[in-house]
Formats: C-alpha cells, structure tokens, sequence
C-alpha cells in the first residue's frame, strides 16, 4: 500500500512511567518512527481543560501529520500499541489517561461510510459517553467540536479539508466560540 497522510491527536493527563504528561507525549513522538509511521509534522504542546469537565485533571495536547504504508486499521492498531506501551488502560470512556493518540482523518477517506459518520456525528451528548463504536469512524465524528484537537491540528493541517463538512481546519477552528479557542493554552 502506497504511504497516506494521517492526521492525529495526542493528550495525556496523567504521569506515565516516562514522567509528566509533555514528556510522555514526546516519548510517545519518538516511538512512532520506530513503529513505522513518519512523523511529517508535530504542534506546539498545549494545556487544555479536561474533557468533560470535572473528569480529572488538565490535560496536555498536541497533533501531528504522520504518513504510513498501511491503512487506517493498521494505524490504529500502531496507536492502540504505543499507548499501551505507555501505560494506557482503557478503563472508562473519556477517563483519565496516560496517553491517548485518536486517529483523526486518513486523508479524505470517510469510514466506515457517510451514513455511519452522520449518525455518530448526532449522537447526543450522553450516549457518546457511553457508547463505543463497533468501527473505526474517519474522520472522527466529533473533532470539529474540539477545541482541544482543532487548535493544535491548526498548526500542522490548517488547510487540511474535512470530507463530509468540506471546511478546512482553520475554517473549523474560526466556527468555535472564542472563548472554547482561549481555553487552549500554548506551553512552549
């Protein structure tokens, strides 16, 4: 398979074995190379609220363009592999984590298909928090909403087109309510 660009985002909130949050995130960007995605690009750190609110502490966050020769399962499963390595537990949804890379886009492709990115894009609030899809779903259906994930995929995609909206990430990140964009606070 031909080497695709993949978009993804990295965040942490609890100490890993590697230490703090930004240095398990840096940790985790030196282990991609060696698992056999390229790193093309990486953001600035940034300190964001927890999400949901009142879940645990602050989180650290951060994006990065990668290209790989296989396909979207094989990332993930690259992803899954490296978190576990750092101490990821999958325990609760939304929970508190060592490290957690979510597979934002591969390109322009929509998984499973449009009518599945729709209906997981409407979720309500609730049944997100409980719900796990049985499919990886690309782009991740909610990643327009996130401050958290959009300031930072903008200092690496900005340009970068969502398939199903058709707005680029800067064109997303602008859409935001400014005080959603200001709560996203470079550390470095």
């Amino acid at each position: 398979m031909p080497e695709q660009l993949f978009l993804i985002a990295l965040g942490g909130n609890l100490p890993s074995d590697t230490g703090a949050p930004e240095a398990t995130l840096r940790a985790a960007l030196a282990q991609l190379p060696k698992a056999g995605a390229r790193v093309v690009a990486v953001s600035r750190l940034y300190e964001t609220p927890c999400f949901p609110a009142g879940a645990g502490p602050d989180y650290v966050n951060a994006a990065a363009v990668l290209a790989f020769d296989g396909d979207p399962a094989e990332m993930l499963q690259l992803l899954h592999e490296i978190e576990s390595a750092f101490g990821r537990a999958r325990q609760q949804r939304w929970g508190q984590r060592t490290l957690d890379l979510d597979l934002l886009a591969a390109g322009a492709q929509v998984l499973p298909d449009r009518a599945t990115f729709e209906a997981w894009r409407a979720l309500p609030l609730e049944q997100q928090m409980r719900r796990t899809p049985e499919n990886l779903i690309l782009p991740h259906p909610r990643m327009h909403e996130r401050a958290f994930v959009l300031v930072p995929l903008n200092d690496v995609a900005s340009d970068w087109v969502h398939p199903v909206l058709e707005r680029s990430v800067a064109a997303m990140l602008a859409d935001l309510p400014a005080d959603a964009r200001a709560e996203v606070r470079a550390l470095d």
